[in-house]
């Protein structure tokens, strides 16, 4: 038994709908599990065998109750540049290809994926799967291997949700199921819309007209809740200057400010969620140095293309705001490819091309990339505490003359500690409780206090939960168990003029 969730747009609220599905599930004791056939995505996580998946993939598998695992997103797509992307299958790389070269890989990797989806749902009870973008991008209809091509392969029911937070909502609806084929709109069962503000009843009388038009019934209005923002699928979420999170008031007299540079090709932005999780740290995502001039801490996220986001800080300034930041004594933390970056040099022949180009020379170490990509989760010591984490990088530090900042329980050095100037390969590393609140001591200005009780794990095992009350309580579940377990209800009508010929 399987249902897609397909969306209007990008981040309409697939994601967050399947993650709240999978709880409402999971929470009835059903043994469910999450699927997205192909995700363009760099924010990733490495499973416990080794491969790599969307980070999205793995949230909704900490909804059903599961580790994740390489089968619930056999395609990624982490893009490089505009024009190109490194192609993982099955958790391992495959490859770079443009879009156009990707086109012929299609059929393939929808046989990969359906072998996939085949045997999860020989495994589990219900398998809830996402689509990726649109299925109404007609242009890309006839190699689609996420949205109604996986569905009509698969004999999947799917329901559209949309974002009544951009606008026109129910155009994007009707204009959805309009541009599909025949075949295609006999699978769409329904709608969902996400991220509603207001009173349902002034609504209604437009949920009532869709169905009128369509013979499709809404199955839910999810209202907008300001509580959820952990693990965002899309790095585009994040906005420049806003602070990230909602995060409750200091302990002490004094906020903690933390800068982060939004690069181009940042990955793993989600890395910095958990310093935003504390109180009294105001963690904002910024574009120009003058943000820099106040920040307690600045963190430089991990990156796709790690030159070429180095050359867009120089270019805008933000290198020399960094450097000139650590000049005087303020802390500054790189994650992975933002670690590279600190360096004193940079010998890439493989992501960028470029061979040897200068770091901003703040850690005394020298980086090479290499073919090979190291995907790992390994354990160690941090300031003192224990501490988890996750590889996932071409660049490797060949040399380096400074502390490690973690000894990894086989006692290697990992990363580097020279003061005020911290670094380390590993993501993951700040959802570690204890290493966190010891990072926050150490940079913290006077009359900063970090709390004592903030658990990672617990916020997010919060948001979970939420999500799969919001399922509860503003979806007709019933129904959406009928099309799980029946699948679409026949003679549903066809909408003209559907996809051009």
């Amino acid at each position: 038994m399987s249902l897609l969730i397909a969306g209007t747009t990008s981040d309409a609220g697939k994601s967050v709908l399947v993650a709240g599905l999978c709880r409402w599930l999971y929470r009835r004791g059903v043994k469910v599990a999450p699927f997205k056939a192909q995700n363009m995505s760099n924010n990733s996580v490495v499973t416990p065998d080794g491969g790599e998946i969307g980070r999205a993939q793995a949230m909704q598998a900490a909804a059903c109750g599961l580790e994740p695992s390489v089968r619930f997103n056999p395609v990624l797509l982490k893009p490089g540049s505009d024009r190109s992307s490194q192609v993982v299958v099955l958790g391992r790389v495959d490859g770079t290809v443009s879009a156009l070269s990707y086109r012929e890989r299609k059929p393939a990797l929808l046989e990969t994926a359906l072998r996939t989806l085949g045997a999860l749902r020989a495994d589990y009870h219900v398998v809830i799967c996402e689509g990726a973008g649109s299925p109404a991008e007609i242009n890309l209809r006839a190699t689609d291997i996420a949205n109604m091509g996986l569905a009509r392969a698969a004999g999947l029911p799917v329901l559209v949700v949309g974002d009544i937070d951009r606008g026109g909502v129910l155009a994007h609806l009707f204009g959805t199921l309009a541009l599909l084929d025949a075949a295609d709109q006999a699978l769409v069962a329904g709608f969902v819309i996400n991220k509603f503000r207001g009173d349902p009843a002034l609504l209604e009388p437009g949920l009532r007209q869709l169905r009128a038009l369509t013979g499709r019934p809404t199955l839910g209005v999810l209202p907008f809740d300001d509580r959820l923002w952990l693990d965002a699928e899309d790095s585009l979420s994040y906005v420049a200057d806003g602070v990230v999170g909602r995060p409750a008031p200091p302990v002490g007299s004094r906020w903690l400010r933390v800068a982060v540079p939004r690069l181009p090709r940042i990955s793993n932005a989600t890395d910095v969620e958990a310093l935003a999780c504390e109180p009294g740290v105001a963690v904002r995502y910024v574009t120009e140095p003058s943000r820099l001039a106040d920040a307690d801490l600045v963190v430089l996220p991990g990156s796709k293309s790690t030159v070429a986001d180095l050359d867009w800080l120089r270019a805008t300034g933000l290198a020399e705001a960094v450097v000139a930041h650590a000049a005087a004594g303020r802390a500054v933390l790189g994650i992975c490819g933002g670690y590279q970056m600190l360096a004193r040099r940079i010998v890439d022949p493989v992501e960028s091309g470029r061979g040897a180009v200068d770091g901003l020379g703040l850690l005394d170490l020298e980086v090479v990339f290499e073919p090979g990509k190291r995907l790992a989760r390994p354990d160690g010591i941090a300031l003192g505490h224990p501490v988890g984490g996750y590889e996932i990088h071409h660049g490797q530090v060949t040399r380096s003359a400074e502390p490690p900042l973690i000894t990894t329980t086989g006692g290697d050095p990992e990363g580097a500690d020279a003061g005020a100037v911290l670094g380390t390969h590993w993501h993951g590393l700040l959802e570690n409780d204890g290493f966190r609140r010891a990072l926050l001591a150490r940079v913290a200005p006077p009359g900063f206090v970090p709390a004592a009780d903030t658990r990672f794990a617990e916020v997010r095992a919060g948001q979970l939960d939420l999500l799969g009350d919001l399922v509860e309580r503003h979806l007709d579940t019933e129904a959406v168990w009928r099309l799980i377990e029946h699948g679409v209800p026949a003679g549903l009508p066809f909408v003209p003029p559907g996809a051009p010929v």
